[in-house]
């Protein structure tokens, strides 16, 4: 037997250095043991069965390029189909891998109707509405409460702003708000004979506070009693002294009462205080801010002054309201009758529920202007001083007041409001302070967001911390500013000229 064709091809694999061929040949075997250096040899294989095994390696090929071809398809339908067809699609080893390394398929996301923002945006409107709920509630009650006083106080309080007049009618009928403000409406007149009544002398370097006059004629601070006559001078020695510490030809403090704080400024010279305007008010330009019109009119001080159309607390400023005088002219006239409040010729405040242009020239006012009914405070003939107090007017409110001693002297006075230390001052709060100082002759100006008090470097003058001062103070603005908008533009003015 041909030893050659007893070759074991399957072994060769796993003997390469000896090889063994074995033949029978009958009772004997024969070995032969060959060291081969010649290369490895490879059993042939047909091409049939080459062709065989690469059938299924064309087909996963040609699958696996269809399957691409289809997601393709499928990205470029509508967003709709897609999710149809993602839905109804079955898991395969295709599209779904385990731990042992096939792909798992995605988790369609849910989509969330409200962001971070979303949600945050919604925390704040629930708050906003149930604190106005609460408020509403709570008005409510007070509106329908036990308490008329403090009812009365809140609508009055409420009629006081204009931006603000509608709010009583929410919680109470037309009636019954017309009733309240009737009654706030009535007065109850005080007359003093002028002999005995003495002014207060503001002390500069405190907070003042309110004295009244006395019928029974003894002493009061400020004034001097001659001691042969037995009559009060008003303070002739003591009215040298006061104006010793007068800067600027004034006298500037405050009084802190438990509801309000009072801004005040004495004038000495009363024919420096006139009436100044935004505009000729036939141009139909707006009112001016305070602190532009002081700077137009080189004016050391100034206050708001009359009434200007402010519907739902949007007006403009651009004309006043009722009659107006500024430097010696009628420079405003639409007939409407006003509390009018002004100085004539010879810088005495006059002060009247209405007056008539042809009346004012009679009186030769040279400045002034109007503001609502029933704002006169203080009247005096010659020789009794008459108050007109309302003690059914409770409203508090942000004020602004004007009025004059009886040696000519102008007092203004301003009062915050609307914050937690400082609520506002009541009418008759305005007026115990200006018998407190001395007023003979008052009325009351706008209030509420008008009410305004400016003196040129005021911290300055009087050394006051001005860290304590906010940015409008800081401008020379001395209350508070208080409203839902910058210090309101304005028709009129009083202004301080410089002295001298």
């Amino acid at each position: 037997m041909n030893p050659k064709k007893a070759f074991d091809y399957e072994n060769e694999d796993d003997n390469d250095n000896d090889n063994t061929e074995s033949a029978d040949d009958g009772d004997s075997v024969i070995e032969v043991t060959r060291t081969s250096t010649a290369p490895k040899r490879t059993a042939r294989r047909s091409p049939a069965a080459d062709e065989a095994e690469r059938q299924p390696q064309r087909a996963d090929t040609q699958g696996a390029r269809t399957q691409n071809a289809g997601a393709q398809s499928a990205r470029a339908q509508s967003p709709a189909q897609n999710r149809v067809r993602t839905a109804n699609r079955p898991a395969t080893n295709a599209n779904v891998r385990g731990a042992g390394g096939t792909r798992r398929k995605k988790r369609r996301r849910v989509p969330r109707p409200l962001g971070y923002f979303g949600r945050v945006m919604l925390v704040i409107f629930t708050a906003i509405f149930i604190v106005i709920f609460a408020l509403f509630a709570v008005l409510k009650t007070v509106a329908t409460g036990p308490s008329e006083t403090l009812r009365d106080m809140l609508v009055l309080s409420a009629m006081q702003a204009s931006a603000t007049k509608w709010v009583p009618y929410l919680f109470l009928d037309s009636e019954t708000v017309d009733e309240i403000l009737a009654s706030a409406e009535v007065t109850q007149t005080d007359v003093i004979s002028m002999d005995s009544y003495t002014r207060y002398t503001v002390d500069t370097s405190e907070s003042t506070g309110v004295s009244y006059p006395d019928d029974t004629g003894s002493e009061l601070p400020g004034s001097e009693t001659d001691d042969e006559t037995g009559d009060s001078s008003g303070g002739t020695a003591s009215a040298s002294s006061e104006w010793d510490s007068a800067i600027d030809g004034m006298l500037y403090t405050t009084v802190s009462s438990s509801t309000y704080k009072a801004y005040i400024l004495i004038i000495k010279d009363p024919s420096r205080v006139y009436v100044g305007t935004s505009s000729d008010f036939a141009s139909g330009q707006k009112g001016a801010r305070i602190f532009d019109i002081v700077a137009k009119e080189g004016a050391v001080a100034a206050i708001n002054g009359g009434e200007f159309e402010d519907t739902g607390g949007q007006g403009t400023g651009d004309n006043p309201m009722g009659l107006t005088y500024s430097k010696g002219s009628c420079v405003w006239n639409d007939g409407l009758y006003r509390t009018f409040i002004g100085f004539d010729s010879d810088n005495n405040l006059v002060v009247a529920n209405s007056m008539s242009k042809a009346t004012a020239d009679s009186l030769g006012i040279r400045d002034g202007v109007s503001f609502q009914t029933g704002n006169v405070l203080i009247s005096n003939d010659g020789e009794n001083v008459t108050v007109y107090y309302a003690d059914a007017n409770t409203g508090t409110s942000q004020r602004t007041a004007i009025g004059q001693r009886a040696d000519g002297a102008v007092i203004m006075i301003v009062t915050d409001g609307r914050t937690a230390s400082s609520i506002g001052a009541t009418r008759n709060d305005i007026i115990d302070l200006l018998v407190s100082l001395g007023a003979v002759t008052a009325g009351m100006l706008d209030g509420g967001s008008s009410a305004m008090m400016y003196y040129e470097d005021y911290f300055t003058k009087y050394g006051i911390d001005t860290s304590y001062l906010d940015s409008y103070q800081l401008q020379g603005l001395c209350n508070v500013y208080k409203a839902f908008t910058t210090p309101r533009r304005l028709p009129t003015f009083f202004l301080v000229s410089p002295e001298g």
